[in-house]
This record gives structure tokens, C-alpha cells and sequence, in this order.
């Protein structure tokens, strides 16, 4: 996850951390990482934590699944 040390902030909100998704590279306020898959143990296959933004996150879930490309 790469953070931007650029907090912003609104009139009565508190500063939002500006996160960048680390498939597609834009700047998003939420990514996620989703370590699931058949036969995919997270604690003991190496691996580098990535993190995806909303709809990096939906696409990959679509090619988990099988699923054609929206």
C-alpha cells in the first residue's frame, strides 16, 4: 500500500489518508487486500503485500471467480 503523506480535510471532518492502489496506481481514501484463493496459504507461501482500490479489488475478484471482464 503506498501512502501518500498528504492528509486532506473538509470543513468538520477529520483528515483522510491518501492511499494508492498498487495495480493501477491511482490515488484512492480505501484499498483493500483480500488473501483468498484454493490452496493459498498466506502465512506460509512468500509473498509481497499488495493492496487494491475498489474496482482493482471488483476485476480481480472477477478473475478469481472465472468470470468474464466487465
Amino acid at each position: 500500500m503506498s501512502e501518500e503523506g498528504r492528509p486532506t480535510s473538509g470543513q468538520g471532518q477529520p483528515p483522510q489518508q491518501s492511499l494508492r492502489c498498487d495495480f493501477c496506481g491511482q490515488e484512492s481514501t480505501r484499498v483493500r487486500r483480500i488473501a483468498l484463493d484454493r490452496g493459498y496459504d498466506r502465512l506460509r507461501t512468500p509473498h509481497v503485500e499488495r493492496y487494491a482500490c475498489p474496482e482493482c479489488s471488483a476485476k480481480k475478484e472477477r478473475e478469481r471467480r472465472g468470470l468474464a471482464p466487465v
